[in-house]
């Protein structure tokens, strides 16, 4: 077996031959037997639909990162195999595939989902099979399950500061807002939360302008020209745009088409990276805005010794990184210290030694993992650069801690998260001193 390819069992899409698959067979039992048996690892990220254009990378990611750690010598003396699904942009396939994940395969954790309705549809069953997930999306918060580590942006590690940037002097000073979503639960949850931020920096309701599209909308010349009609009232007015999948490409295609232009209407987009514009000529696209915890531009040497491993492991020195990744990139190697530090690959031991793990990220920091399973994290806002690349405008002077449940949410202000006895609860009310959920143990 190749020193750069991991060990790989695919279930529910086609991508290995069987050749490949009796070869794999063939070395298998052999690296058992010197090693241990295989510790399986479950991948479960979309390679077909509507959220291929971004999962398929991180897919990429992790086979990357768990043929590195076999070359390490595994984990505990094991080798680990990785098993990836498909679960093709579909929904209620996904909580299927995390059955099958878990009970079939017997995976000790899964890294995978990006949309939220995905993670979602899993939620349950990870926690009635008390299974490990970790997500490496921004997402919009009003969670926190003992079962999910959620090592991407909470609304306080992108939106909010994403906001403040576009209210601030150095943003354009904005008194007017869209905010473009795709139809679903993360875009409808943080566009609740913005609502209410807006609100207490003064935009009143009528100077905010919400809008929803279906996944995959390709046809965009009447909403863009409803933005650019709303940019047009004599206020500054700013895009928040929550676009997720390939709807991308026609949105900003279609923002060049009618000439909208960042100086006029700055767009701030909380699911563009280098990976989706890719795909997109972004000459006219350039001082367009993103805010994200990772850009591949930064220069750090741990950033520029990743980017090399990724070119290399991938064969194609253009191809991009992104900020999921990197999420990946941490939970991963979070999850093989809790391993090694408890020493067993137990769910419920590993979940209780990954609190307080620290590990360094790719942009000169170190993540730790917080009582309510999310990560402390740095934030930037980034501008399109003719390349496809993110020239950084603005961070935060520290790391900012992830906050499970909004400040800004009436029903949820009071809430926090904390896995830890004597709390032990995901929605602990700290006003009535109790848990409104349910309380693990």
């Amino acid at each position: 077996m190749s020193n750069d390819t991991p060990m790989i069992s695919r279930r529910g899409f086609g991508q290995l031959s069987l050749a490949a698959a009796a070869a794999a067979a063939a070395v298998t039992p052999a690296l058992a037997a010197e090693k241990g048996e295989p510790i399986k690892i479950g991948i479960l990220h979309s390679l077909s639909g509507t959220m291929a254009i971004s999962e398929t990378t991180l897919k990429d990611v992790m086979l990357m990162l768990i043929a590195e750690q076999n070359k390490k010598g595994g984990v505990l003396g094991r080798p680990l195999e990785a098993v990836v699904v498909d679960p093709a942009s579909n929904w209620p396939l996904f909580a299927e595939k995390a059955r099958e994940l878990l009970s079939v395969d017997k995976v000790a954790a899964v890294f995978g989902c990006w949309t939220s309705v995905s993670r979602k549809s899993v939620l349950p069953v990870f926690e009635e099979l008390n299974g490990i997930l970790f997500y490496p999306v921004q997402y919009e918060g009003q969670e926190c399950s003992r079962n999910v580590f959620y090592t991407g942006a909470a609304p306080n590690q992108q939106a909010i500061p994403a906001v403040d940037y576009l209210l601030s002097a150095d943003g354009g000073s904005a008194t007017r807002f869209v905010l473009a979503g795709t139809d679903y639960v993360y875009p409808r949850t943080t566009n609740q939360i913005l609502q209410a931020y807006l609100g207490t920096k003064g935009i009143k309701p009528a100077d905010i302008m919400v809008n929803y599209t279906p996944f995959g909308q390709s046809d965009w010349q009447g909403i863009v020209s409803q933005i650019k009609a709303f940019g047009s009232a004599g206020k500054k007015t700013a895009v928040v745009s929550t676009v997720n999948g390939d709807a991308n490409v026609p949105f900003y295609k279609e923002l060049g088409n009618q000439g909208i232009k960042s100086t006029d209407i700055p767009v701030m987009a909380f699911s563009v990276g280098e990976e989706e514009l890719a795909g997109i000529d972004t000459k006219p696209l350039v001082g367009q805005l993103a805010a994200w915890n990772y850009f591949e531009s930064i220069k750090t040497p741990a950033n520029k010794a990743f980017i090399k491993q990724w070119h290399a492991f991938t064969k194609k020195p253009k191809r991009t990184t992104n900020d999921p990744m990197e999420a990946h990139y941490i939970g991963f190697n979070m999850w093989v210290q809790a391993v090694q530090k408890a020493g067993t690959i137990d769910h419920d031991t590993v979940i209780d030694t990954l609190i307080g793990i620290k590990q360094p990220n790719l942009t000169g920091g170190v993540a730790t993992m917080l009582p309510n399973h999310h990560i402390t994290k740095p934030v930037y806002i980034g501008e399109i650069q003719d390349n496809g690349q993110f020239n950084v405008v603005w961070k935060t002077p520290d790391l900012v801690p992830g906050k499970a449940w909004s400040p800004y949410v009436a029903e949820t202000r009071n809430l926090i998260g904390d896995w830890r006895k004597p709390i032990d609860c995901g929605n602990y009310d700290t006003v009535a001193k109790r848990c409104v959920g349910t309380k693990h143990g």
